[in-house]
């Protein structure tokens, strides 16, 4: 994008928004460079929810920074005066089958579905490994999505594009 253009604003959503969507909004600030501007919420954080500690962990083992990762609802974004979302990605199978609240704007939409890296019995370092195969997964879909020029990126086409790159 143009260097007048303002950032394509990109809202992660998953059920508790502790380990994929805190994942992929550290991730896309990251590498967004600029270009983008990401958020997550959940659909039903619980009460107190925090980013899961191992997520956590697994993006300060990759180098992305954790500062002012939260927990939060998606009426977060719903809400009068909330930044504008330009696309808005369910990130687990749960949430992409809620009733989403209406988005002002109406933004484009994409499901990106990723297993949940914290569920089941196994130990913190398998746990671990799990989250590290998430971040990874997340990253090679967006190093997909910020090496796009801007016409795949224009409001027209951006549904199509980011839906395209569910099955990359």
């Amino acid at each position: 994008m143009s260097d007048t253009r303002p950032p394509l604003n990109i809202l992660f959503l998953c059920t508790h928004n502790s380990a994929r969507s805190i994942l992929a909004e550290a991730l896309l600030n990251a590498m967004g460079t600029g270009r983008f501007r990401a958020f997550s919420a959940g659909s039903s954080p619980r009460e107190g929810q925090r980013p899961h500690p191992l997520a956590l962990q697994a993006l300060e083992k990759a180098g992305i920074s954790t500062e002012g990762l939260r927990s939060k609802s998606w009426d977060e974004f719903a809400a009068p005066g909330a930044p504008q979302m330009d696309l808005i990605i369910t990130v687990c199978d749960n949430a992409a089958g809620e009733v989403c609240p209406i988005w002002p704007g109406h933004p484009a939409t994409a499901h990106w579905g990723y297993a949940d890296p914290s569920e089941g019995d196994a130990g913190d370092a398998e746990k671990l490994e799990a989250f590290r195969k998430t971040l990874h997964a997340i990253q090679r879909r967006l190093a997909l999505l910020v090496s796009l020029p801007d016409d795949k990126l224009a409001h027209a086409a951006l549904q199509g594009t980011a839906r395209g790159l569910a099955s990359a």
